[in-house]
């Protein structure tokens, strides 16, 4: 698979901007603040509909649009496929496959596969659950689409279960106690409303368990499948021997959580009533504080090197070694999947690198079928990776002989 050409209309600061591309190694030089990350965000963008730099679609629309465009048009087994997408914050984003509208954007998902290595991504070992949350699941995405309206599904489910828990909170918590109202009519009236809160919150609790349940035996089954290739990533990259770990830590109860962390993986039945039990065991809780603490949401990825958490112990060139390792080792579990690769975009890689990890990584990806580079200088990207360059200058796209 390879991307043959990128279009961009009214993308962050472009506005316009064409590029052509082949497989093999394409570079983007140009200093900072010129617009070469924003060209690799916009393919980016295209094969996940999330930026890797932002949450939200505004900033992606160049100042005084309404809309940005984004085209692609990607090779795969010599068919190729035009994907289009309209950003429009505010509005629904709209897209098309081979000019065609299509119903939901994420129908799009699968036509175009990227693997993108960042600076942002050293927040993998040193930031926050929700980072290490967001890799498993666009992971997920990229290796079977179908996720994607599986992760739509719990979110929903997610928000409609607190906005229930935050309502219903005084009732709940109240319990069969009177409030001071009449007589007549308060001891009827909280029972009832206490009765009913806790009719819903039972409904929601199960389709909470049914979709997370779900979603975790997939991160569960995914995280067991990436941990080899992510070992031999890291020592390829470190150049040394060392005991990488991941581990899932998990919301539910502990004797089940406990067997997760070991590796692992009950089947959805299982991880199904383990939920619901999960739940009845934190109601109180729950009530309480007017969240959700269970789910898929609340849990967590344990890197370690050796015995020690790579969160905290980890040294600058270690970490760096270990967010490399992932996104590689993700790249190996698509290419072993998918049996093609995906496209690899190494955005400002190189300056964080010593001269030994620049070239271990060039030496790696040079079988890659299409490598997306960019650099603020061409000195950091080692000689074997330079291919066909490109000069970005204040969004102005040129190639260099």
């Amino acid at each position: 698979m390879h991307l043959r050409h990128l279009s961009v209309v009214d993308f962050r600061s472009y506005t316009s901007a064409e590029l052509p591309l082949e497989p093999g190694v394409t570079t983007l030089v140009g200093l900072n603040g010129q617009g070469k990350t924003n060209l690799v965000e916009a393919i980016g963008y295209l094969a996940s509909l999330s930026s890797h730099r932002v949450a939200t679609d505004a900033p992606l629309v160049r100042f005084g649009a309404t809309q940005a465009v984004i085209r692609g048009a990607v090779v795969r087994d010599g068919r190729e496929t035009m994907v289009e997408l309209e950003i429009a914050p505010g509005r629904a984003n709209r897209a098309r496959l081979n000019r065609s509208p299509l119903t939901r954007p994420r129908d799009v998902l699968g036509s175009l596969r990227t693997v993108l290595f960042a600076p942002e991504d050293l927040a993998l070992v040193k930031g926050d659950p929700a980072d290490r949350r967001r890799f498993l699941d666009e992971l997920l995405v990229a290796r079977q689409p179908r996720w994607a309206g599986v992760r739509a599904d719990y979110d929903k489910v997610l928000r409609q279960r607190g906005a229930l828990l935050k309502s219903a909170a005084p009732v709940l918590r109240r319990g069969g106690r009177r409030a001071a109202r009449p007589a007549h009519v308060e001891g009827v009236d909280t029972a009832s409303e206490r009765e009913s809160a806790l009719h819903t919150l039972d409904v929601w609790d199960s389709h909470l368990a049914q979709v997370g349940s779900q979603l975790l035996y997939a991160r569960l089954r995914l995280l067991r499948d990436l941990g080899p290739y992510l070992g031999k990533a890291y020592e390829e990259v470190s150049a040394g021997q060392s005991d990488t770990r991941v581990a899932y830590r998990s919301s539910l109860r502990e004797e089940t959580a406990g067997r997760i962390a070991a590796g692992e993986v009950p089947e959805v039945g299982e991880l199904h009533d383990e939920v619901l039990a999960s739940l009845a065991e934190v109601r109180g809780a729950e009530v309480e504080r007017g969240v959700c603490l269970v789910g898929p949401h609340r849990d967590d990825v344990v890197l370690s090197l050796g015995d020690l958490p790579a969160k905290g112990y980890a040294s600058h060139g270690e970490s760096w070694s270990f967010a490399l390792g992932l996104k590689l080792a993700a790249f190996q579990l698509l290419r072993h999947d998918l049996g093609d690769d995906p496209v690899l975009v190494l955005d400002d890689v190189f300056a964080e690198l010593d001269t030994g990890r620049r070239e271990r990584l060039a030496a790696m990806v040079a079988d890659c079928e299409q490598v997306l580079v960019t650099a603020a200088v061409p000195a950091d990207v080692p000689d074997t990776l330079m291919g066909r360059r490109y000069a970005v200058t204040l969004g102005s796209v040129t190639e260099v002989a």
